[in-house]
């Protein structure tokens, strides 16, 4: 669905925030974009859904060049950004106004997942929302719009968390095998049990892209004792509970994947884990 050869891109005449990326994502998953702030993940979605536009390289998202703003691709994408728009509209008439953009927009699905965060009220000014009210909104609004592809950048800021587990059955309910979601985050743990691809950027570079299928594969979690002595440890954590370690899975165990674990592995050690994966 997406393909990304050699693009580099910089804000005016600032260094390269990106620098020969390269990157291909398949339809029919979750995507998780995980790295620190500052790396890049918002810019990397604005180039898909061609609000900004590459130096170099080339990107292809559905087949339609992004740059080139064509209304057939637009109305297949959904871009959440992480920065809300001011809009002084009711909820009922942001539907109204912006429905009509996406062809398989549901009504139905966008009152159903508003009644499941609790906004119950259309006629509420968005202006007049808290910041989490509106997110609900506009998630609820991005998940019902139906498009092929859907981005979404740091989409839990601002939930609660009862909303964060809302928000993360929304999505698995709506993911089909034509759907791609992209979901940008720097906080780890509230994207547990939902993406099934794990992308991450360190130093403004693509360091990282498997399926958890593979990760599983490739890695064990565990926690050890301390002084224990694991030959296939890759990186560890000393914590209360004991060693929290990433392993490499020479027995073919079978163990949870811990997304936050294994990010905090890329980052200290990522020449290490992408051997393992070459391998």
């Amino acid at each position: 669905m997406i393909q990304i050869k050699n693009v580099t891109f910089s804000y005016s005449k600032q260094k390269a925030l990106l620098s020969d990326l390269s990157l291909q994502l398949e339809s029919g998953r979750i995507h998780g974009l995980l790295g620190k702030n500052g790396e890049g993940k918002s810019t990397l979605l604005k180039l898909m859904s061609g609000l900004v536009f590459p130096q170099s390289g080339s990107l292809d998202v559905m087949g339609f060049v992004p740059s080139k703003r064509d209304p057939l691709m637009l109305s297949e994408i959904f871009f959440l950004p992480e920065e809300l728009p001011q809009l002084n509209i009711s909820v009922a008439n942001f539907e109204k106004v912006y429905a009509p953009f996406y062809p398989n927009f549901s009504s139905e699905q966008f009152n159903n997942f508003l009644n499941e965060f609790d906004v119950n009220d259309k006629a509420s000014l968005l202006t007049k929302l808290s910041h989490g009210q509106k997110k609900k909104v506009m998630i609820a609004f991005g998940l019902a719009t139906n498009t092929k592809l859907l981005l979404m950048d740091e989409p839990t800021n601002g939930l609660d968390i009862p909303s964060k587990g809302q928000f993360r059955r929304m999505v698995a309910s709506v993911i089909d095998e034509s759907r791609c979601l992209i979901i940008s985050t720097h906080q780890v743990h509230d994207l547990d049990s939902l993406i099934d691809n794990i992308i991450i950027m360190e130093k403004h570079k693509i360091v990282f892209n498997q399926t958890l299928e593979n990760i599983a594969a490739k890695l064990t979690f565990k926690v050890a004792d301390r002084g224990t002595v694991n030959d296939q440890v890759i990186y560890s954590e000393d914590t209360l509970r004991g060693l929290y370690q990433v392993c490499k899975n020479a027995g073919n165990e079978d163990s949870k994947v811990d997304i936050e674990l294994l990010f905090n592995a890329v980052l200290t050690n990522t020449n290490e884990l992408t051997s393992v994966f070459n391998q």
